[in-house]
């Protein structure tokens, strides 16, 4: 029998506390509802995936990721994590509306293929690096508080700022924006509405903006997925990169939005997608000169480390935000990229993700 067989899948909750309310235009939950997979193959060799459920964006929630875990064990047990690539399109089809659990199962293979093999996931890539320069996130609160989470994200050594907006009106957002480039003039600054304004209030957030002389670089998801033709139609290009997040969840549908000139950038997130799902997106955006970002749903290091090293494996992205991390209270988790800053490292993992459960 071939080691490299999974013998066993157990999934439990994973409850990881935040510092502060992660607060997006559709929510703002206090703690990470995840779910932690162990996959052990025939040898001992032992994979682990996280899965971050996010109800709010993607109508998944724990209990329904760990259901789909289970019910993908009964076929699952038995198969060669060498397969890799009809096993995940079996889970893509049979957990379609579970991309989490999905996005688990598959880093666990991928983890425990890695470390029996001892190849590192950013070898197994591609080897184009080991590090990157992440963002970090300023949630939905008001200008004092915008303004505050610049200055303390400056003193971390992190110079590009990704602020959500879409909570509030398009006025106090723009205000929002103010504040934070007042208080890090030298910033890049990024803006994430996930869905939550109009065509006619992206607009105007925009329009807002460029009065205020504010250099916006990078508008992710100004709009729902089916308002994107009509924002994008119905406002005049400010130079501002727009990139999508919800409305990619496939490479089809970066095709479309590429075919119709309609997207500047694409947010790969392995936790929406799946892990191949997500390289094909990659290929896609690479073929069509599109600017590739790295991000996450409110992911442990475990799920962010597995994405550090499929960013660095692969290469060409020009934004980072894996950031999650920083707003864990505490996990418990050794291992996965080094941080210094805003640089993340993934040159000292060995084998796999390069993150394992503490012991004791």
């Amino acid at each position: 029998m071939s080691p490299t067989i999974v013998r066993s899948i157990t999934a439990s909750p994973l409850d990881l506390p935040l510092t502060e309310p992660f607060a997006i235009a559709k929510g703002a939950p206090s703690d990470a509802a995840n779910v932690l997979v162990r996959l052990e193959l025939h040898d001992g060799t032992t994979g682990l995936g996280e899965a971050a459920p996010f109800t709010a964006v993607s109508g998944e929630t724990q209990k329904s990721s760990l259901a789909a875990i289970e019910s993908a064990k009964a076929w699952l047990v038995g198969l060669d994590v060498r397969t890799m690539h009809p096993i995940a399109t079996r889970l893509a089809s049979e957990l379609a509306a579970e991309p989490a659990a999905r996005c688990a199962l598959e880093v666990a293979m991928l983890d425990a293929l890695g470390r029996h093999q001892r190849v590192p996931l950013w070898t197994f890539f591609g080897g184009s690096g080991t590090e990157l320069e992440t963002d970090m996130t300023i949630t939905a609160g008001d200008a004092e508080q915008a303004s505050a989470a610049a200055r303390a994200i400056l003193a971390r050594g992190i110079t590009t700022l990704k602020i959500k907006v879409g909570a509030r009106s398009p006025a106090e957002d723009a205000e929002r924006l103010l504040a934070v480039h007042r208080a890090a003039p030298g910033a890049r600054l990024l803006a994430d509405a996930n869905g939550g304004y109009t065509p006619g209030e992206a607009g105007q957030f925009l329009a807002a903006l460029a009065t205020m002389g504010v250099a916006l670089e990078l508008f992710e998801q100004p709009v729902l997925p089916e308002a994107w033709l009509e924002f994008v139609r119905g406002t005049p290009r400010s130079g501002v990169l727009l990139c999508a997040d919800e409305s990619v969840k496939s490479a089809m549908q970066l095709m479309h939005l590429v075919r119709d000139g309609a997207v500047d950038a694409v947010n790969i997130k392995p936790m929406k997608s799946g892990v191949l799902e997500s390289i094909a997106i990659w290929h896609v955006a690479r073929a069509s000169g599109i600017k590739l970002m790295i991000g996450g749903m409110l992911e442990s290091i475990l799920a962010m480390s597995f994405s550090a090293n499929l960013a660095s494996g692969l290469g060409g992205f020009s934004y980072v935000d894996l950031d999650t991390p920083m707003f864990m209270r505490e996990h418990p988790f050794a291992g996965g990229f080094a941080q210094t800053g805003a640089r993340l490292s993934v040159a000292d993992v060995e084998a796999g993700h390069g993150v394992s459960l503490r012991r004791g």
